[in-house]
């Protein structure tokens, strides 16, 4: 087990299908232009090999899936399938919703019974302008067939100033109208927002804005959250729940057990950190020879971790596992 000076150890892993996505969200991407797969990506039989290595020397307890876009990606049935048998705790996918309807069933018979869905805005333009691809009404149709099917939604919106602060409260409203939290997550130091500090500062809305927003319609009072918990969470006392992930406003890295690996194989043990470490060479070696191996990596993936705060990276989010 690896464990550092401040007593973080990697509990849940974030692992990249594709670097592919259908969308081309403003937070993500400057140009508009969707994001392709990577040139060396893994295979799905290779994923599940890495994620089965990695629980079995890293002690894994949860995890989820991410992208790009996971669903679009062919190899989300022979992944999901090889991870099945792996023992996990919690099993999970963060989706844009727009496939979500079409492949329920693949992931309900797979053990996923937990989505996260990335949804901006309820007003059909602003969703076409921060999304730049997809539709409103089939995302929010896939969010009542994950409902009607018994799995457990999530929302995560990222308020920008100019684009959707409007959409805070009507968000929150159809969430705890439907029966789903909603996290609203603080617009990240990534990628083009990391090399133009301009266009961060004049977007970023803060927990403590984003709270006298709802303030003036909701009372609510905040809870407590897990240890290892990115977001803040909040009551509103008889109609539901509500969580802020405080990337700027309220630093969580001290208590961080994530791990990413990306769909080339990529080990990156930070957000705020653009090393990595390839599982690549190890997925043909002998388990003892390749457990060895990946225990050394782990120990560097964790030296990679930010102590205190998140602090920024030019790579952008969705290539290494949201």
């Amino acid at each position: 087990m690896i464990v550092d000076q401040q007593g973080r150890r990697f509990r849940k892993l974030r692992v990249s299908l594709t670097a592919a996505c259908n969308y081309a969200c403003t937070y993500c991407v400057p140009s508009g232009k969707r994001l392709v797969r990577a040139d060396r990506e893994l295979s799905g039989a290779q994923l599940a090999h890495a994620v089965e290595l990695l629980v079995a020397v890293a002690d894994i307890r949860e995890l989820r899936l991410t992208g790009g876009e996971p669903l679009i990606s062919p190899m989300l049935e022979p992944f999901l399938e090889a991870v099945a048998h792996v023992p996990l705790v919690d099993k999970r996918i963060t989706t844009n919703g727009q496939w979500l309807s079409r492949k329920l069933g693949l992931l309900t018979a797979t053990g996923v019974r937990r989505v996260n869905v990335s949804l901006d805005s309820l007003d059909p333009d602003g969703f076409r302008r921060m999304a730049r691809g997809g539709d409103l009404p089939t995302v929010l149709a896939g969010l009542e067939a994950a409902r009607a099917a018994g799995v457990a939604v999530k929302v995560n919106m990222v308020p920008m100033r100019h684009s959707n602060l409007d959409q805070v409260v009507p968000l929150l409203d159809y969430c705890m109208r439907n029966g789903f939290e909603l996290r609203y997550i603080e617009l990240m130091r990534m990628g083009h927002l990391a090399r133009n500090p301009a266009l961060f500062s004049r977007e970023f809305v803060g927990m403590n804005e984003l709270l006298e927003c709802i303030g003036a319609h909701h009372q609510y009072e905040r809870t407590d959250a897990p240890y290892d918990s990115t977001a803040v969470r909040f009551q509103v006392p008889g109609v539901g729940s509500f969580g802020i992930i405080p990337n700027e406003s309220e630093p969580f890295c001290r208590a961080c057990t994530r791990l990413r690996l990306s769909s080339e194989g990529h080990l990156y043990g930070c957000l705020s950190n653009s090393r990595y470490h390839s599982m690549r060479g190890l997925l043909d070696q002998p388990m003892l020879v390749a457990a060895a191996e990946l225990k050394a990596m782990l120990g560097l993936a964790m030296a990679d971790k930010q102590p205190l705060a998140f602090r920024g990276e030019t790579t952008v989010m969705k290539l290494i596992g949201g």
